[in-house]
């Protein structure tokens, strides 16, 4: 079965199908190229920046009062990640995390939410084994093939553009 894709002139799509059928109660976000753009900036001295999409931020914040737990797993360690996590107020936020279903199946467990009705949102390889072990994988729109054939759905935008606040859009439209 092809992913789910909104059409573009949506600002806000319908959920896909599989939200409605198993309406999410977990959040799981990659970082790179789902939060962000995949763009980091150093400078002379080391110190990382990213660039966050505001909107992203509101729909965490309208998830999470829904009372929806979000959490970021993130493969890359990084205080930026840190940081942006605090500013939202998630509390499940891990950088650096290179074999990330484990972690995935570990936050299932420990927030006791369903795994098909779990959604990962990713874009990359290391994304792969994660979105395997949940029922709702989600693409951002500029992922790699692979990980677009993985998904349920695949979103409208890309990743750093308001791919996470489509995907929230969907969440609480699903759960009512």
């Amino acid at each position: 079965m092809p992913p789910f894709s909104a059409s573009p002139q949506s600002p806000q799509p319908d959920p896909p199908p599989p939200f409605l059928e198993h309406p999410p109660e977990l959040l799981i976000l990659d970082v790179d190229g789902v939060l962000t753009d995949n763009t980091i900036w150093l400078d002379a001295n080391g110190a990382e920046q990213k660039r966050f999409y505001v909107p992203d931020g509101t729909g965490i914040r309208r998830v999470a009062r829904a009372g929806v737990p979000v959490a970021l797993v993130s493969g890359r360690k990084s205080g930026v990640v840190d940081a942006r996590a605090r500013e939202l107020g998630i509390e499940h936020a891990y950088s650096g995390v290179l074999e990330k279903a484990p972690k995935v199946l570990s936050l299932i467990a420990e927030l006791g939410c369903d795994p098909e009705r779990t959604v990962y949102v990713g874009d990359d390889w290391i994304d792969l084994d994660p979105m395997a072990v949940v029922g709702l994988p989600v693409a951002v729109a500029n992922a790699i093939r692979e990980v677009k054939e993985a998904a349920v759905a695949v979103t409208t935008v890309p990743g750093g553009f308001g791919a996470v606040r489509e995907v929230c859009d969907w969440i609480l439209r699903a759960r009512g």
